[in-house]
């Protein structure tokens, strides 16, 4: 968008034929009103010189926006039992398993490592098959290099890596299988990620036998576009995000909320259940040692405490799944839209470092001054931010309707299971007191 004459340029536009404001919002966020009235207004017109002017300094991004579709309810779940395993017909040509975790107990501390076995035909492997094995710091230095050297793309979050001692044991086989499945998520994410996966960092953590010597070269490997992100601009305050990413910033703000929300009370459901499992294990005995005191009613009472006890062993597999299952997945994409967030900061940076450098020409209040080369590159940086960010939302939104489809589903089937068990748990009392009303 030109202009033509002396005009005053507007603030960076919405790339894309449609913003996120127009579209429906997943999790009720706010209207365009309020986003328009938000804490980032609309930046004052700046008077630039009337070859600065006439020079393109907008932003068009191609692309579709991101979108925003909110998972499907369960009740529609259930109706659906395809599944779209590979995201836009995609053909993988790496695949990457975490698995066999091991403890190595040292002089100085005691760590669980894990297999990473990498399957490929890509030219930029030496080898069609790597098997390393790599610790938890090993997955968080590849996260760290991730974010240097590709600013603008979304980075997949790594499982918490600390834990309330005396509370959790991170050494107990349980909550080491719960990271094994999040540090597999976390490379296969990686893998299928049509930028991230051919990071070289990515393919020195999958490929070298001793990571040491390539963590000591630090910040060497830093790539431009990292450097140059790192430049902050000097307390300078952002003028005015668009629409678009304004709706982004928003909606990721509401999903948080929305899942924190379900996680704190997922926790009080399963805590409550284990509390509810111990009563049980205490109540169903009760009836089996009545039943020795009662001749007539032995064998009915022998059944209510089985009964019991086939409700007991049920709600523990219950408790298991939402455990294992079910909380992973919530506490994953808590930490993605903080991922998403800090990305749309980095962006909003850049984007006020070009809206300084453009104010600065604007003071200059020469007839034609030359546009100076450093201004380019920040726009450049803006708009490769703005597409990049762009396309990792929308990647984002696959792979988030994708799971919650998956976890829903699973979580429908096995509340189904449950009730199912129960129910022919109790079932199966009575004949035994039909018996007992017929001989009467």
């Amino acid at each position: 968008m030109s202009a033509g004459g002396v005009g005053t340029p507007k603030s960076l536009p919405s790339s894309g034929p449609k913003s996120l404001q127009d579209m429906p919002h997943p999790l009720a966020g706010p209207s365009s009103e309020d986003i328009a009235g938000g804490e980032l207004t609309p930046s004052p017109d700046l008077q630039l010189p009337r070859s600065i002017a006439d020079k393109d300094l907008s932003l068009p991004n191609g692309g579709t926006p991101a979108g925003t579709s909110s998972p499907a309810s369960s009740s529609s779940l259930l109706n659906r039992l395809q599944l779209d395993d590979d995201l836009d017909g995609e053909t993988r040509d790496l695949f990457v398993t975490v698995e066999d975790p091991k403890k190595h107990v040292c002089t100085m501390e005691t760590y669980i490592t894990y297999r990473v076995t990498t399957k490929t035909s890509r030219i930029e492997f030496d080898l069609p098959e790597y098997s390393i094995r790599r610790r938890y710091q090993d997955f968080d230095w590849l996260r760290n290099k991730l974010e240097e050297s590709q600013p603008t793309h979304l980075i997949p979050p790594l499982p918490e890596k600390f834990v309330v001692k005396g509370v959790v044991d991170r050494f107990s086989e349980e909550f080491v299988e719960t990271r094994r499945k999040a540090l597999d998520k976390f490379l296969k994410r990686i893998a299928d990620h049509p930028v991230l996966s051919f990071n070289e960092h990515f393919n020195v953590f999958l490929t070298a036998k001793d990571l040491n010597a390539y963590k000591k070269q630090g910040m060497a490997l830093l790539s431009k576009v990292g450097e140059s992100v790192k430049y902050v601009t000097g307390g300078y305050k952002l003028r005015s995000r668009p629409l678009e990413f304004a709706a982004m910033g928003e909606y990721l703000d509401t999903f948080a909320l929305k899942l924190g929300t379900i996680d704190r009370i997922a926790q009080r459901i399963i805590k409550e259940e284990v509390e509810y499992l111990v009563e049980l294990r205490e109540y169903g005995p009760v009836y089996s040692t009545w039943g020795g005191l009662e001749m007539e009613l032995e064998e009915p009472l022998e059944g209510v405490s089985a009964c019991i006890g086939n409700c007991c062993t049920a709600l523990e597999d219950l408790t298991d799944d939402m455990t294992e299952d079910f909380l992973p997945v919530l506490r994953e994409y808590i930490l993605y839209s903080e991922s998403m967030k800090n990305v749309l900061k980095k962006r909003d940076q850049v984007q006020g470092e070009y809206e300084a450098k453009l104010e600065a020409i604007a003071l200059k209040k020469e007839e034609r001054p030359k546009v100076p080369a450093e201004v380019e590159k920040c726009q450049d940086r803006v708009e490769c931010f703005n597409a990049d960010l762009k396309a990792d939302m929308e990647r984002w939104q696959n792979n988030k309707r994708q799971d919650f489809r998956q976890l829903l589903m699973g979580m429908a089937d096995k509340n189904i299971q449950y009730y199912e068990k129960c129910l022919t748990a109790w079932e199966s009392i009575i004949p035994l007191l039909q018996e007992k009303q017929e001989t009467k």
